[in-house]
């Protein structure tokens, strides 16, 4: 009952968590009973599980939540209370129900519409959004044939990709995972490459959440290599892709306190962004010169050189830039002034973010953290007492 493209994106996702769990093919099909070449089959995607007894076994041996494996696992939440994927039988129903029309047009204008609300941190609009087109996306690419199915699998790619970034932000690693898996099958039964690449992106930012830094770079460097040939032919798209996925390996860098790496990667996505000249938005990613001074400033704060950090930040001009993305540069700019012991400074940044994207700011780990670290330094501060109100810090 399930599509190709879902026994991929399985097997893909059975594979990931036999090796986080350090398994054999061989080790796991003993512990379900089956033969290594069956689980081979499985991850290949050439074999097709169709008993929910089976699919709860793998979970149970792999110790993950059965919504982490199951094909129609669907995100419909990013609210100001973040929760995790939610699982439904939304691609079960769309294989059995009678064929009803499919608003090819509205269904690309509303995924569309989720990347508006992703870029404008408006998480109750999104899941609002996300509740309903996501089922009716699983039932178009069921229900439709050629273009028009090729058309639903790039809009349901970009609606699972816009699910996916905001739940990375709130950090909802799991369910983000999902997500991304489900944007890249979808942009590959698509036949979109560049799509794909745009997942991996996703993927890569995933992966710094579960603070997997490793696979976060393998993700990244894998999509850059496969990009090359494009970006050898000048093709802008393939460009700003490229720039944005090496910002990504520079950013895993610096998590990884490798100083050195992490600038070496951000000077060649500062060359790719000199030859488009202009910020851009492709495929979402806000990807130009500007993104890339916010991305020295995280990298600066993430090697502890508040300093850096702060004369970078004094140089970006974010006017153009989502207030995702603004917002996002504030939290940085917060937490280079936390290095710096100066609550003052934290509280007046941190009630800035919160004018420019409240619902992303109250939610985020890092606006948390940074809140959390300087009540504990000052925790007499009136004006960070009262962010705790609006911003529930970590302690």
């Amino acid at each position: 009952m399930s599509s190709p493209g879902d026994e991929k994106a399985l097997g893909r996702r059975i594979a990931f968590h036999r090796g986080k769990r350090g398994l054999t093919q061989g080790q796991l099909g003993k512990m379900l009973s089956r033969s290594e070449s069956w689980v081979s089959q499985v991850e290949r995607g050439a074999r097709r599980i169709d008993r929910m007894s089976v699919l709860e076994a793998v979970a149970e041996a792999l110790e993950i939540e059965l919504a982490e494996l199951a094909p129609e696992a669907n995100v419909v939440a990013a609210t100001t209370r973040p929760r995790a994927a939610t699982s439904s039988s939304d691609a079960l129903h769309a294989v059995l129900s009678d064929v009803s029309p499919v608003d090819v047009e509205r269904l690309g204008r509303s995924a569309d519409q989720a990347w508006e609300y992703a870029h404008g941190s408006q998480y109750e609009n999104l899941s609002e959004l996300l509740g309903t087109l996501i089922p009716e996306l699983e039932y178009a690419t069921r229900k439709t044939a050629g273009s028009d199915r090729r058309r639903m699998c790039v809009a349901k790619a970009k609606a699972y990709q816009a699910a996916a970034g905001v739940l990375s932000k709130l950090g909802e690693v799991g369910a983000a995972w999902v997500a991304v898996d489900r944007a890249i099958s979808a942009a590959e039964d698509a036949d979109e490459p560049l799509l794909m690449a745009a997942g991996a992106f996703r993927l890569a930012i995933v992966f710094q959440g579960a603070r997997k830094l490793d696979l976060a770079k393998r993700a990244a460097m894998t999509a850059i290599n496969a990009l090359s040939r494009l970006v050898a032919s000048g093709e802008d798209e393939a460009l700003a892709l490229t720039g944005a996925l090496y910002l990504q390996l520079a950013v895993a860098s610096a998590r990884g306190n490798e100083g050195d790496e992490a600038y070496g990667y951000l000077d060649q996505a500062a060359a790719l962004a000199r030859t488009l000249e202009v910020d851009r938005n492709d495929y979402n990613t806000e990807f130009g010169p500007t993104n890339v001074l916010l991305h020295e400033v995280n990298i600066a704060v993430e090697l502890g050189d508040a300093g850096r950090a702060l004369r970078v930040a004094g140089k970006a001009d974010t006017s153009n830039l989502s207030p995702e993305r603004q917002a996002r540069l504030l939290i940085d700019v917060a937490r280079a002034h936390n290095q710096r012991r100066s609550p003052d400074l934290v509280a007046s940044v941190l009630r800035e973010a919160l004018r420019v994207a409240p619902e992303q700011v109250q939610n985020h780990p890092s606006a948390r953290e940074v809140l959390a670290d300087a009540l504990r330094a000052d925790p007499a501060n009136p004006d960070l007492a009262e962010l705790s109100g609006t911003i529930s810090p970590t302690i």
